[in-house]
């Protein structure tokens, strides 16, 4: 579980990040999770997107993803959603 202090460091490291990836009316399925979780190995910190088409509450979607893929949810703001996960061979960001 990250701390308040921890969040706001890394919402600050997300802010210049593009979202990779990007969740339509199809919702989330496996094979999305499966390549959020390699992204999450490569690069800890990353963005997900939720397109227009989808309907569904933003903040189901972004704590099915964090459970998922076992990712902490960083930040909901807007359609974007902000997820970390330590890596375990490419360790980059170090944690206040």
């Amino acid at each position: 579980m990250l701390t308040g202090k921890q969040k706001r460091f890394l919402r600050a490291e997300a802010h210049h990040l593009t979202p990779i990836f990007q969740v339509g009316k199809g919702g989330t399925n496996d094979h999305l999770i499966r390549h959020i979780e390699e992204a999450l190995e490569v690069r800890e910190l990353i963005k997900v997107s939720i397109l227009n088409n989808n309907d569904d509450d933003r903040h189901e979607i972004a704590s099915e993803l964090s459970e998922r893929s076992g990712a902490e949810l960083v930040q909901v703001i807007g359609k974007t959603i902000v997820l970390y996960k330590e890596s375990r061979d490419n360790k980059q960001i170090q944690l206040p």
